[in-house]
């Protein structure tokens, strides 16, 4: 039976054991293969093998060099401290792709470990295909996260509100590591074996950081930057985390955890979806003020790294958090002029945002439909959604917008085509979703695999049934996390 092609390294183990727990997977009795990322395993250098996918993935058996580990890490959870851990999902090993490119692999759902908390460790098919839809479309809009390379029924019924169907789903990452992995490491290491975890994380993911006179420093300064940059992305499609607690926060940058996200249809930046969020706490609107809060988190982490005199430990701590508020804006305006077509800076952009954003929100006009509205009276084509809503008061801003656009340009051509890059034509709809996963739970993959095909295409014209959107459908709809 082939192994797949899994050349597995196990670095994290010569970390200290207080970091993690080895466990194996739980066989499961009926395993069959769903789905399959193809473009995926071709850059993993993965071959594909249904006989060995379902021995491999499914957990019934331990690849070759794989040594299994459940991470240990704590989180912040809605501003409350917990000690964690991988509940339900269990890392095969450190994947070197032909690139020379380090990944982990790691089953999700694949049964209970030291972390469970009195969970069964499994994993719905609805959750797991849903991660598989959610973040391949993260990816394919250009946004920093895990990846999904398999999809496996399991032939288990869990119980849950209801009887569900169970499935394990493959998840590729750069890594797993998470500012909640600093905060257990913290508290649960000596000072010695802190600075050996932070010297792996920061060798493993910023090499470059090494040879700086303050590491440590370089690295909290480093994730901030792609931290601000992967929030401006989720702004940029209309994207709510749902669950931005500090154990989802990751130290590469990339998205995880698609459980309670969402896709935001009618612009306001108090909009939720998350059913856990009763206080609105990771609203749409709230998410850069709650990363600037988990990166605060970090800090505090790596006090003891940052100087060895506590007073001037802060110090630094603060000057480098000080830096946020100007980091952030700078790319928060760079996005939004780039979603607008504006090349260069002027003076008067962030009042015409604003400006727009406002109208979007007393209009409830539609986030993504809006971008391309004002982008069609560039290109002069007709959009296919309906577009009454612009008919109210929006011509003053449209005239201001239009005329920055070609201020720096000779021609609007380069306006155009910036939008275009920066506008996808078809995001993750809620309905749609919801559709794709209802039909495919019933095991009819017919409409989820065409959306999905439409989603790894983001920017190309969408069939206009991805583009309409229910009056009503946003109104009650809920996320879970699937646990």
């Amino acid at each position: 039976m082939t192994k797949l092609n899994f050349n597995f390294k196990t670095t994290y183990l010569n970390l200290s054991e207080k970091l993690f727990s080895k466990v194996l997977p739980s066989k499961v009795a009926a395993p069959k293969l769903l789905l399959w990322n193809d473009q995926l395993a071709t850059e993993l250098g993965i071959i594909k093998n249904e006989q060995g996918a379902l021995a491999y993935l499914s957990g019934n058996q331990v690849v070759e060099n794989s040594t299994p580990i459940a991470q240990a890490y704590a989180g912040h959870q809605f501003g409350h401290f917990n000690i964690l851990g991988d509940g339900r999902a269990i890392l095969l090993g450190e994947h070197i792709t032909p690139q020379e490119k380090i990944v982990d692999v790691q089953l999700k759902g694949a049964g209970q470990t030291p972390y469970s908390r009195r969970g069964d460790g499994k994993a719905t098919l609805y959750s797991m295909l849903r991660e598989y839809l959610i973040s391949e479309a993260m990816h394919h809009v250009g946004i920093s996260s895990s990846r999904s390379l398999a999809v496996i029924a399991t032939g288990e019924k869990l119980r849950r509100d209801t009887i569900q169907g169970g499935a394990v789903l493959t998840r590729v990452a750069a890594s797993h590591i998470r500012v909640g992995t600093f905060e257990f490491a913290r508290r649960a290491l000596t000072i010695a074996e802190f600075k050996e975890f932070t010297s792996y994380a920061i060798e493993r993911h910023y090499p470059e950081l090494l040879g700086h006179e303050n590491p440590p420093l370089a690295f909290f300064k480093k994730v901030m930057h792609v931290q601000i940059s992967t929030v401006c992305n989720w702004l940029r499609v209309g994207f709510i985390h749902g669950v931005m607690n500090t154990d989802n926060t990751s130290i590469s940058g990339e998205t995880f955890d698609y459980g309670p996200c969402a896709f935001m249809n009618e612009y306001d930046p108090k909009t939720v979806f998350s059913s856990i969020d009763t206080q609105g706490r990771y609203a749409f609107g709230n998410q850069s003020r709650i990363i600037l809060w988990n990166l605060a988190r970090f800090a505090e982490s790596l006090l003891p790294l940052f100087d060895s005199d506590e007073t001037k430990a802060l110090e630094k701590a603060q000057a480098a958090i000080d830096e946020f508020g100007k980091l952030y804006d700078e790319a928060y305006l760079k996005m939004m002029r780039k979603k607008l077509g504006w090349i260069g800076e002027e003076d008067d952009d962030v009042a015409i945002i604003q400006e727009l954003l406002a109208w979007m929100q007393i209009n409830n006009a539609d986030y993504t439909n809006t971008f391309l509205y004002l982008e069609s009276h560039l290109t002069k084509e007709e959009v296919s959604f309906d577009a009454t809503v612009y008919q109210n008061g929006l011509d003053d801003i449209l005239k201001n917008w239009k005329a920055r656009c070609v201020q720096k340009v000779n021609s609007s051509a380069d306006a155009i085509a910036l939008m275009k890059e920066n506008n996808p034509r078809i995001i993750p709809r809620n309905h749609l979703v919801e559709k794709a996963l209802r039909t495919a739970e019933g095991g009819d993959f017919s409409f989820f695999n065409l959306f999905l095909k439409a989603l790894q295409s983001p920017y190309d014209a969408a069939p206009l049934e991805f583009q309409l959107v229910p009056s009503d459908f946003d109104e009650n709809y809920k996320t879970f996390c699937g646990t």
